[in-house]
């Protein structure tokens, strides 16, 4: 599958999601807006624009709206993630289908969980083109490793088995990070098609924090090999 865009936003959280990018990206500019330093360039005759956004979800959601005033028209946002399906592993892949804050909370007014009180929308749907995109260089670079899901968000680093087992019975989620959702609300409400790629590093069983350490570069690796396989198809 082919998708069309010109002007391709692409997100990464921390340095080790992007530095392979300012690796291979033909760079012809760049500026900083916010604090948050925007790269243009060219990868694989695709025009580019990419950025690290810093964690958690205001950092992802003021970083979103300055890239699509730069005139992307679609974000992919790649990185690493928390397993929440007992069938992922370490090094496993997510495709977001859509993606719901998992700390918006108002079940004592009667909303559910992740329902955003008095709005329409708050599970979001990613772009179904892109999906079949990501799903499909995944699948070609990683074979039986990857998953379509609900991506979960909120701004904290889950590392327990118990609240990892809520966010899988109540919520239906694949995994759990820190950015995606914020993204995903701000490309919905400026009609910008969008993807998150989440690449697992840890499973939430106690040890997150040496999983975390130990496997993001790898699962950083992994993340961007996608993004450059998706590239050449766009």
């Amino acid at each position: 599958m082919t998708a069309s865009y010109t002007k391709i936003g692409i997100i990464g959280a921390m340095v080790e999601e992007i530095e392979l990018l300012h690796k291979h990206v033909e760079k012809t500019g760049s500026f900083v807006k916010a604090g948050i330093e925007y790269v243009e360039g060219m990868l694989h005759g695709r025009q580019v624009v990419f950025c690290k956004s810093g964690v958690g979800k205001v950092n992802a959601a003021v970083c979103t709206q300055l890239l699509i005033d730069a005139g992307v028209d679609c974000v992919l946002f790649t990185g690493v993630a928390g397993a929440v399906d007992p069938s992922l592993n370490i090094g496993d892949l997510v495709v977001s289908t859509t993606c719901l804050q998992h700390d918006m909370d108002c079940t004592p007014l009667g909303f559910a969980r992740g329902q955003i009180p008095f709005q329409d929308t708050w599970e979001f749907q990613a772009a179904p083109d892109l999906v079949a995109l990501a799903s499909q260089a995944c699948e070609r670079l990683f074979p039986g490793r990857c998953m379509q899901g609900k991506v979960l968000s909120g701004d904290q680093f889950i590392a327990s088995r118990d609240a990892v087992l809520a966010l899988y019975d109540d919520l239906g989620g694949a995994c759990t990070e820190m950015e995606g959702a914020s993204l995903a609300q701000v490309c919905v409400m400026n009609d910008i098609p969008f993807v998150v790629i989440r690449s697992m590093s840890d499973k939430a069983d106690g040890s997150a924090d040496v999983n975390f350490t130990e496997f993001t570069i790898q699962a950083s690796v992994n993340s961007h090999a996608i993004i450059d396989e998706m590239l050449q198809h766009i």
